[in-house]
């Protein structure tokens, strides 16, 4: 058969000639050489087929590859940015898991025996606010605790009265914040701790007089205080201090404050009935009221409520021409209601014999000085007054200096 002699051919034993043998080795030589060019030309051709898989999947894959190495790229040069997000992260997660803590339901106790907390938890101090005020305020405060005065130079007879009394009391945890150079030299002179500030007047507040003014800025200047982690008790200069406030305060609730109410009912609460006499048989309608929490003295602990409060008011005396004091009564006080979210601060009323009033100083405990004899207040505010400078120094010479009619010569109210 044909196929029998080809066989023949391929395994007969002759030797090829020399010729042929050169032309066999070029051949060869020429297939490498061949190879060798298309590896070069396809470096992923021989990888596909030995994978059985396809030159676009690979090419793909290869484009894939340098993405991937572009994303790490990336990742690498916004590291801060994500260890940032990896933070507010963690912060979020945590008050998150504080806001669930603190909304833990709890079974009722028996009758008469429940009460609620008026105790918000302080915040985390953030130095970075301020490091300068961090760093004098760990020197000067006690138990994270301070008496802070906002002044000026307009009243620095007054500001001499109360850093005497301050003094006289044995306090040393106060601060003056001084907003002009003459007051930060005039308590340097007289050896008075005194933060230097500037101060911003907003101009809802500019022409209202300086005192309104003074007060409007202090809002902002407190806010530092409070979210570095103090409690403050932010006291204007026309107060007298008799003794140290801080071991008559409770520190339940976020804000404590004086009263400009004179009788218990006024200071802490009465049912006042209107009446609407058209309305025949429903005529009487009955209302609870209180007497305003006077913005010149009030102890405010480092919370969320207390430094909401703050923001409230700053931004609207910052808005609007409006006096400081009725502004963080309707914060304090106000309900929610339709448009319109309260605000959720725990509130107290001090002592109004301890935390005295000027009016009811020379109502009352002037006009019975056998009763109050051996009563002596914490602090006397001179606020229904307007000659406050000549009315501090006679309770300093009437509390301090033992005498009995130094009080005498003043009128009940105001001239």
């Amino acid at each position: 058969m044909v196929l029998g002699k080809k066989e023949g051919g391929l395994f007969r034993s002759s030797s090829p000639s020399s010729n042929d043998r050169s032309k066999l080795g070029l051949a060869i030589l020429a297939g490498i050489m061949v190879g060798a060019l298309w590896a070069y030309l396809h470096p992923h051709a021989f990888m596909s087929a030995s994978e059985g898989g396809d030159p676009l999947v690979s090419e793909l894959e290869k484009k894939i590859r340098m993405l991937e190495l572009q994303v790490t790229t990336l990742r690498g040069e916004n590291s801060e940015i994500k260890s940032a997000l990896d933070l507010s992260n963690q912060e979020k997660k945590s008050a998150q898991q504080q806001l669930m803590a603190s909304r833990s339901r709890v079974k009722a106790g028996k009758f008469g025996t429940v009460a609620g907390t008026t105790t918000h938890p302080e915040i985390i101090p953030d130095k970075s606010v301020n490091p300068e005020l961090a760093q004098l305020l760990e020197k000067i405060a006690i138990n994270r605790e301070l008496i802070v005065g906002v002044s000026n130079k307009n009243v620095a007879p007054m500001l001499q009265v109360w850093f005497e009394s301050i003094k006289q009391s044995g306090i040393t945890n106060y601060l003056v914040v001084a907003l002009d150079d003459e007051t930060a030299k005039f308590c340097k002179d007289h050896d008075v701790p005194a933060y230097r500030k500037d101060a911003t007047i907003p101009k809802s507040l500019a022409g209202t007089g300086d005192n309104h003014a003074i007060s409007g800025t202090k809002f902002h200047i407190l806010r530092e205080f409070l979210v570095l982690g103090y409690s403050v008790l932010l006291s204007d200069v026309d107060i007298v201090y008799l003794q140290n406030p801080f071991k008559f305060l409770q520190r339940d609730c976020d804000v404590e404050a004086m009263t400009d109410g004179h009788t218990n009912a006024t200071a802490y609460g009465y049912n006042d009935v209107f009446d609407d006499p058209k309305m025949g048989w429903s005529r009487y309608a009955h209302t609870m009221r209180i007497w305003v929490f006077n913005s010149g003295l009030f102890y405010l602990r480092p919370t969320v409520p207390s430094i909401e409060l703050l923001d409230r008011v700053a931004t609207r005396l910052a808005r609007e021409k409006a006096w400081d004091q009725a502004v963080i009564n309707e914060e304090l006080f106000f309900p929610s209601r339709p448009g319109y979210n309260g605000l959720h601060a725990s509130k107290r009323v001090m002592d109004r014999f301890l935390f005295m009033n000027s009016k009811l100083l020379f109502t009352d405990i002037r006009g019975d000085p056998s009763q109050y004899a051996n009563f002596r207040p914490v602090t006397i505010h001179v606020n229904y007054h307007p000659d406050k400078y000549n009315r501090m120094l006679a309770i300093v010479d009437y509390y301090v200096k033992g005498k009995k009619d130094a009080l005498a010569k003043f009128p009940v109210g105001s001239e």
